[in-house]
């Protein structure tokens, strides 16, 4: 707003402080009698000003911790569940700090905010401080604020990507060798297709198309995400040695008739039988799907097909594997060449 249309306040002869501003048209106007000069301004930033720039006051009537509530309500009818519960659980730090202040006050504390991020753990902080963002973001869409303080709190670089652990055929062989039948075709299913746990744990039987020899996998990231992953002979021999159930949907069905438990299995299995096969240290069940990323780029598979074919971006491949990608693009210029004859 132009110098002479900035809200002015004056001492009443009653104690008050009258405010005093000009509309659009340049007339003034009065806000009224407030206890003090802070209670004057903060009326004008919170009910006037919108409504001078045609935008809507925000309703700064609940807590942070309200505001969660309401956000994750409503994105849970496009999210997965587990999405929701994740979200959720990255809250729960900023929530413990700040759940229960007003969204009029914290809109207003990006100090506050910038120094319970820098006091978070490295790999915790981009995680719990782009859930905070998020929330808030939704609370300016919702009417709720007028800004994002968790943005203006500063930067949110990401953590530098964790170094990229790769099975060789052999461990694979040695470790599916202490595990059971349906949990040894779990394990080399992974590491075949390159899914996520939650993904290849809760594949259906109905999502496998033997004549196309692809994987539909769904609802990862939202309710209808959608996308197919190649089944080589390799995955297919792992379906293969799973028997089929009639009391489950789920190929890797636990004996609840619910999908793969893989918060169990890595308690009471994985890492006994990483230890009884000498693997060495770490060795994550996550680490399936690098050991998939790193043959696929051997076997010339591009970046942009990798990143369709794993559900991410293309910039999260070459953050993750950038080294592999290095060595994979080696032939590049003898396939243009093959190419162009």
């Amino acid at each position: 707003m132009p110098a002479e249309a900035r809200p002015r306040v004056r001492k009443l002869p009653s104690g008050k402080w009258q405010l005093r501003f000009q509309d659009v048209d340049g007339n003034a106007k009065s806000g009224g009698a407030h206890e003090s000069k802070t209670a004057a301004f903060k009326h004008y930033r919170d009910e006037i000003e919108p409504e001078l720039d045609g935008r809507p006051a925000a309703r700064r009537d609940i807590t942070l911790q309200e505001l969660a509530d309401v956000f994750l309500e409503r994105h849970a009818a496009i999210a997965q569940p587990r999405t929701i519960v994740t979200i959720r659980g990255r809250l729960s730090r900023p929530l413990e700090a700040f759940g229960t202040t007003p969204l009029a006050d914290f809109e207003r504390m990006t100090d506050e905010i910038a120094g319970f991020a820098a006091k978070l753990p490295e790999r915790y902080r981009y995680s719990v401080v782009s859930a905070l963002r998020q929330t808030c973001e939704a609370g300016v869409r919702f009417g709720y604020m007028t800004r994002n303080p968790a943005k203006l709190a500063g930067k949110n670089p990401q953590p530098p990507p964790r170094v990229i652990r790769i099975y060789t055929a052999d461990e694979i062989t040695r470790l599916t060798q202490e595990l059971g039948r349906r949990e040894s075709a779990a394990v080399r299913f992974a590491a075949a297709t390159g899914l996520r746990p939650a993904e290849w744990a809760s594949v259906e039987r109905r999502d496998i198309d033997r004549a196309r020899r692809v994987l539909q996998v769904r609802g990862t990231k939202t309710l209808r995400s959608r996308r197919e992953v190649p089944l080589t002979t390799a995955a297919l021999e792992a379906l293969d040695s799973v028997p089929t159930r009639i009391d489950s949907v789920y190929v890797f069905g636990s004996t609840r008739k619910g999908p793969f438990d893989v918060a169990n299995f890595r308690r009471r299995e994985w890492g006994p039988a990483v230890d009884a096969a000498g693997i060495g240290k770490p060795a994550r069940i996550y680490d399936l799907r690098s050991t998939f990323a790193s043959n696929a780029l051997a076997a010339r598979i591009t970046t942009f097909e990798l990143a369709r074919i794993m559900g991410t971006s293309v910039g999260m491949i070459e953050a993750h594997y950038g080294t592999l990608i290095d060595t994979a693009h080696e032939g590049i210029l003898t396939r243009l060449e093959t190419v162009n004859g």
